[in-house]
């Protein structure tokens, strides 16, 4: 059966339910948790630091492969060789293509994350943020003058409502999935945008951030608040190293410990935010 947000994701395995979850164990990705918000980096540094290297190397490696190729293929036709000449070009194209929507957003993704790229959801207001990188969002193809505002950011505000998850494979020989949230237009399957969610995950573990934040947000007796990197009481802590100096507009910091919709828009009203 496909997927029912449309359109349908490459590599998509299966959508995920929203609601709570039995969970047993926390997960290194919850950095805090209050009666109001938690927060989840979505990649460690050990990741961060492995992909950054990898795409280090990838990226210099493809271009020698692509000037050799080039060169090779320029005698192939000399030679009048056609038929080895077309599939050098393809082999070209198909490194082109590679770089440009994999290898390079993935080192510039990797530069450019700031302390993980934690994510805030608050069950009060139900109101998802993010402050991410342009490149750390799920696109396949990007705007090539991106790659000249490599210090980009998408900051973005979300209901939680309009955020449902699903499950895509990451095609690794180490056959490791992703879990994405899809924002859709209000009350459809429509989807108008993408949250990488949980990058890099293996077997029973494919979804247990998924599973943590839905019985948080539904105030399930299951979750531990004090499970995560930093107490319950060490919220100052958190903030200074994490949130505090890495671009987080002063009235999201605010809205982390928004307790109500009227609380929420007295905030947005004291900063001049305009909905």
């Amino acid at each position: 059966m496909p997927s029912k947000y449309r359109p349908q994701l490459f590599g998509w395995i299966d959508d995920l339910d929203k609601g709570p979850r039995y969970v047993t164990s926390t997960d290194e990705r919850l950095l805090y948790a209050n009666d109001n918000y938690c927060a989840f980096i979505r990649k460690t540094l050990g990741n961060q630091l492995f992909y950054f290297f990898l795409s280090a190397l990838l990226t210099p490696s493809c271009i020698f492969l692509i000037i050799m190729s080039y060169d090779f293929s320029i005698e192939l036709i000399r030679d009048s060789e056609y038929e080895f000449s077309i599939m050098i070009i393809i082999a070209i194209l198909t490194l082109f293509v590679a770089i440009y929507a994999s290898i390079l957003p993935e080192f510039y993704q990797n530069l450019f994350a700031k302390r993980g790229e934690p994510i805030i959801f608050n069950r009060k207001t139900e109101k998802v943020y993010i402050n991410e990188s342009y490149f750390f969002n799920f696109k396949f193809w990007r705007n090539p003058l991106m790659f000249l505002l490599p210090a980009k950011r998408r900051i973005k505000e979300y209901d939680w409502a309009d955020l449902h998850g699903i499950v895509v494979h990451n095609y690794s020989r180490n056959a490791l999935t992703t879990t994405i949230m899809m924002v859709c237009k209000p009350c459809t399957h429509q989807t108008i945008d993408h949250i990488m969610l949980d990058p890099a995950r293996s077997g029973i573990g494919s979804t247990f951030v998924w599973a943590w934040i839905n019985s948080f947000i539904s105030y399930s007796s299951s979750v531990n608040l004090n499970n995560g990197r930093y107490l319950t009481t060490q919220e100052d802590k958190f903030n200074r190293n994490y949130i505090k100096g890495q671009g987080w507009p002063q009235w999201m910091q605010d809205a982390f410990n928004a307790r109500s919709l009227d609380e929420l828009a007295q905030i947005k009203q004291q900063h001049g935010i305009k909905e």
